[in-house]
């Protein structure tokens, strides 16, 4: 069977060790769709899983990659053939089942989605899961009437990518859009995507009150922990704060206050099992409503033999909005 180049994380007695192998084709899991991978993403959960700092890894030994863009090899799925251009976030990828860091990934064809039209698999993963994401979070907040005219909008994780995307579509759409960034070094690059203020993530990293003082009608949160607490104590009344992220913790310091005495509403975004019409549903918005040229502009690209080191370089917070890996 041919072999090709993968990331692989194993089991080792300190803990797990992750190198640049070549992988043979005889040892991809089930699946009736096989991808040759032509692009992936280094994205937070990313660095999680490549450096081990939390368990995201549930299958020894893994592929990571939580998501690829790439072109059908072969098919036994009835929705797809040879040559199609597809593309896949979440459903366990990386996680427990081999994922995009190879050049080829063997999976469920009920997984994938066909690549939109006018859109490259570069550019499919310039946006990624962390565009697919703020998109998702945009699609939410549109469903609970969140419009311009309701007030500012504020992002927190701002110069990340999820940040990034958000902050470029909801300005595209005409929201004021405030954007919460803990490098104010980045402040012209976050207006450039659009954000009409500038705020320190300093304001929102302490214990919140029960209720502080009405500052935004909604937002998208990829942090979590005290920064999302804040962010709900000072949603205006009927808000709502759509959740996508853990960068500061899983836990939510906060109170019912805003719930019940302001009607605020969060909104959860789950991007891993998210039902595949809500998926098809955001790229199509993402091919059409985001502004490729700029995203461009905020990517940096990448070998396979450099994702480790990006892992790393993700979670210590160095990383400005996307970095795409080209696999082949």
């Amino acid at each position: 069977m041919a072999k090709f180049k993968a990331i692989l994380i194993e089991k080792a007695d300190a803990g797990q060790k992750v190198g640049l192998v070549d992988f043979d084709e005889a040892q991809l899991m089930e699946g009736d769709v096989t991808v040759r991978v032509e692009w992936s993403t280094v994205n937070y959960k990313d660095g999680l899983a490549l450096t081990g700092k939390s368990p995201v890894v549930r299958r020894w030994p893994m592929i990571p990659g939580i998501d690829f863009a790439g072109t059908v090899e072969n098919s036994n799925h009835k929705e797809f053939k040879p040559g199609d251009a597809v593309v896949l976030n979440g459903f366990g990828l990386g996680e427990t089942h081999l994922g995009g860091y190879a050049e080829k990934a063997r999976v469920k064809g009920e997984w994938l989605v066909p690549l939109p039209k006018g859109v490259s698999a570069k550019e499919a993963m310039e946006i990624g899961t962390a565009g697919y994401t703020a998109m998702l979070s945009v699609m939410a907040l549109e469903r609970h009437g969140m419009k311009p005219d309701r007030g500012p909008v504020v992002v927190t994780g701002a110069a990340g990518g999820v940040g990034s995307v958000a902050i470029a579509i909801l300005a595209k759409q005409g929201f004021h859009v405030i954007a919460s960034t803990g490098r104010a070094q980045e402040s012209d690059y976050l207006k450039s995507l659009g954000a009409a203020e500038i705020i320190d993530r300093a304001e929102l990293s302490g214990p919140a009150k029960p209720l502080a003082k009405e500052r935004w009608a909604a937002g998208v949160d990829s942090a979590g922990s005290h920064t999302l607490a804040n962010l709900l104590s000072m949603t205006k009344y009927g808000g709502a704060i759509a959740a996508c992220g853990l960068a500061a913790g899983m836990d939510l310091p906060s109170s019912v206050a805003p719930f019940i005495l302001r009607g605020v509403s969060l909104l959860g975004i789950d991007s891993v099992m998210c039902p595949i019409n809500l998926r098809k549903a955001a790229w199509a918005r993402l091919a059409s409503d985001l502004d490729r040229a700029k995203l461009a502009e905020i990517t940096h690209e990448i070998g396979l033999d450099e994702v480790i080191a990006a892992g790393a370089k993700i979670l210590a917070g160095e990383v400005r909005g996307r970095i795409v890996v080209k696999i082949l």
